[in-house]
């Protein structure tokens, strides 16, 4: 852990990941594989105790320099689980299944997300343009996600299209502070921050953020991305 940092900014963290997780088991409990949303959530709660245990080893924050990082670990196993589904029948069925409206709710956790890296920023953890006083305006995708639930699904006064591109804008957010964060963190190949670098995803509790919370947000707009297609396609 970040022996400087103020516990309430890891409690917060701790907090978002919980909030992923119920949100994430909405989702699929509100689908038509609802039996086996527990069992998802199970599975999601070890990876996140292997992580867990594994970055308070300090496995991630030592030897940073080596190829590939050690922290791209963490980044592997839930990437391969997202491109197993994609590409498999089995996979696509259960995507096609979940619905957008609970795959929309996700992108609030980005909100308290930004607040986190706003207050490691303060405390030298991460690098001011992982930020929403630098180049990250990821905080967007949280703040809108409600707006286009409201008048999107519920009052329906926001077409597919629109809805479409919102996705497609909000993963671009969530494209750029990822290689931000990936090209400011002390890797062999860091190409920013060096004065002050990402090391916040190294140590614990933060190494949940690329190990479960960046991927299964990317996970939602991919699906959601794919059914909108598919529903644009079909009109």
């Amino acid at each position: 852990m970040i022996e400087t940092l103020p516990s309430f900014v890891s409690i917060l963290f701790i907090l978002t990941t919980i909030a992923t997780l119920v949100l994430f088991y909405s989702v699929i409990r509100n689908s038509e594989y609802s039996s086996k949303s527990l069992f998802i959530v199970l599975g999601l709660i070890g990876w996140l105790a292997i992580q867990g245990v594994i970055t308070l080893s300090k496995f991630y924050s030592t030897n940073t320099t080596d190829l590939p990082p050690k922290l791209f670990f963490a980044l592997i196993p839930p990437l391969l689980t997202i491109l197993i589904l994609f590409a498999t029948k089995k996979g696509r069925r259960f995507i096609d299944s979940l619905p957008l409206i609970h795959l929309t709710n996700l992108n609030i956790v980005r909100i308290p997300v930004e607040l986190v890296l706003y207050w490691l920023c303060l405390n030298k953890a991460v690098p001011e343009l992982m930020t929403f006083a630098g180049r990250n305006f990821d905080i967007l995708s949280g703040i809108t996600a409600p707006l286009v639930v409201y008048f999107g699904f519920r009052q329906q006064k926001l077409s597919r299209k629109v809805i479409l591109i919102w996705n497609f804008i909000a993963l671009a957010l969530l494209v750029n502070i990822v290689t931000n964060a990936i090209l400011s963190a002390p890797f062999a190949f860091q190409k920013f921050a060096f004065e002050q670098p990402n090391i916040a995803v190294l140590y614990f509790p933060f190494s949940w953020l690329p190990a479960f919370i960046v991927p299964t947000v990317l996970f939602g707009h991919l699906v959601s991305i794919r059914k909108l297609l598919k529903t644009e396609f079909a009109e």
